[in-house]
């Protein structure tokens, strides 16, 4: 309106599913909100410029389906971002960034948040049913029953009770932690390995000193390591084959933090009895040697997909670009921002 301040104005990039009521409570009277609406990137990076449709967008709201029409946020859109001289955040949906050139970011002072805890629970209750089924071959029990052959394929002889088992958790963040207290309940003994000791774990969550003595004492590992340059196939041969053989690997973290071939080789032979996976190097490609093993229960990355979950992942990413707006900071910066 004539004679009014500009609202300041922020870009939804990625279409809400959930919180079409919460973005409006959010920023009314706060922000304009626009949709990214471009086909690709070219016109995306156009949007950007003085006078296109996405000048003076100062945050935006960012969802991985984006990378659909306009490609992952590198550094040639981190550059032509901070040419615009307004967009200072980026608040992305979802606890992993590796879809983000963070590093970019912070040397362009551009700031990033993500969605821990929103995801804690769907992702851990993931983890547990890939622990359950590859237990128990219960993934493959089913597949066995749908096809008209009963129970024939699965042995007693290869599966196990979770009671008594050891799991040992390589990352105890807040999924990692969620699930450590899901499997306490049967009970299994948890073990733990982090690059510092967590103050808040439970007492019968014991903490392992090294990776190498966590890994020889599980019976499941499963990963929950950030996928950055350095966790880049944090498991790989080395640490297989530290491993008991017959042990079990689940991973709903990324799939690169595994190196994939050596996890196929240690099922060929035998010293991996099964891997429960949720998340693939290449996604949506799966690995068809993967699909050779009737154990293995392996999920289309299906983490986070609940409705409860993901609305509660689109109002904390909302959240803290609205904080940004109103006291100059969210509250969920990515580590790496935080030094």
């Amino acid at each position: 309106m004539t004679g009014m301040a500009r609202l300041p104005r922020i870009m939804l990039c990625g279409d809400l599913v959930w919180a079409h009521d919460e973005v409006k409570q959010l920023f009314c009277g706060v922000a304009d909100v626009v949709n990214m609406d471009s086909p690709n990137r070219a016109d995306f990076l156009k949007g950007l410029k003085p006078g296109g449709k996405y000048d003076g967008t100062v945050g935006i709201y960012r969802h991985n389906i984006s990378a659909d029409r306009i490609g992952v946020f590198d550094k040639e859109i981190i550059t032509a971002l901070a040419a615009t001289g307004t967009v200072k955040w980026i608040a992305h949906n979802g606890a992993g960034y590796d879809q983000i050139d963070v590093l970019e970011c912070a040397n362009r002072g551009i700031r990033v948040s993500n969605t821990p805890g929103a995801v804690n629970d769907a992702t851990a209750t993931t983890a547990l049913y890939l622990v359950i089924s590859c237990l128990r071959h219960f993934s493959m029990a089913e597949r066995s029953l749908r096809t008209g052959t009963w129970k024939t394929p699965v042995s007693s002889g290869r599966t196990h009770d979770l009671t008594g088992r050891t799991l040992g958790i390589l990352g105890l963040g807040g999924i990692g932690l969620r699930l450590a207290h899901l499997v306490h309940a049967f009970p299994m003994r948890v073990i733990y390995h982090s690059r510092h000791k967590v103050r808040n774990a439970p007492e019968w969550c014991e903490y392992v000193g090294s990776m190498e003595g966590l890994l020889k004492q599980s019976d499941v590992l499963s990963v929950h390591a950030p996928l950055r340059a350095d966790t880049v196939h944090l498991v790989g041969e080395k640490e297989i084959r530290t491993m008991k053989r017959g042990s079990i690997i689940i991973n709903t973290a990324r799939g690169r933090v595994i190196d994939e071939g050596a996890l196929i080789r240690a099922l060929e032979d035998g010293h991996l009895s099964s891997v429960g996976l949720d998340v693939y190097p290449d996604e949506p490609n799966v690995n068809p040697r993967l699909l050779a093993f009737p154990q293995n229960a392996l999920l289309p990355h299906m983490g986070t997909e609940t409705q409860d979950s993901q609305r509660e992942m689109e109002v904390r990413a909302l959240t803290n670009l609205r904080d940004f707006l109103l006291e100059g900071h969210g509250k969920d910066l990515v580590p790496e921002m935080r030094k």
